[in-house]
């Protein structure tokens, strides 16, 4: 009897634990859409409080502007070169000045890069391609550049020093994202 006793508190902690377990991960699916839905309602106020500015936007020296908004995003002062670019998915590939650290600048999101790597099914394919992004380590450090945390008309001179610094369009794209390479 006591054993059966046992089994049943066992089986309803476990089944509580489960409960608990999806319920958490549910709030979480929903803090994530709501933090989205905050982002995006701020990036609109913004785009209206700078309707005036963006007949303004240019970019002249497009790898000082890359520079400054790492900088500003991220803190450091730095000074970027360009070292090489990949396509399918877009990734510029930048050095430090000092050649200490490199960073990649993408307009594919960790998310996307998963669901990349997650699509292809072979290795060999990986090596095939050599974009780094398809390499980069799992728990790399990214960073997001928005015109929230870079200056506020970084969406409209974005395409301008995309195209400058690659000779490629990156098409309606509002976000970067940064992967630093240690």
């Amino acid at each position: 009897m006591e054993i059966i006793l046992a089994i049943v508190v066992v089986a309803t902690v476990i089944l509580f634990g489960a409960l608990i377990s999806a319920g958490n991960e549910r709030q979480r699916k929903a803090i994530d859409g709501l933090h989205e839905q905050i982002v995006l309602w701020a990036i609109q106020d913004l785009r209206i409080k700078r309707e005036r500015l963006a007949r303004e936007a240019q970019v002249i020296n497009p790898m000082e502007w890359l520079s400054k908004s790492v900088a500003k995003a991220t803190g450091l002062s730095l000074d970027l070169q360009v070292v090489e670019f990949f396509e399918n998915p877009q990734v510029l590939v930048c050095a430090f000045e000092d050649g200490t650290k490199k960073i990649m600048v993408s307009s594919a999101s960790p998310r996307k890069i998963r669901q990349i790597n997650r699509d292809k099914r072979s290795r060999l394919s990986q090596y095939s391609q050599r974009n780094p992004l398809l390499s980069m380590p799992r728990r790399a450090e990214f960073l997001e550049l928005s015109v929230l945390n870079s200056n506020i008309l970084f969406d409209l001179e974005l395409p301008i020093a995309w195209k400058s610094l690659t000779n490629d369009d990156i098409g309606q794209v509002n976000r970067l994202w940064i992967y630093i390479l240690h």
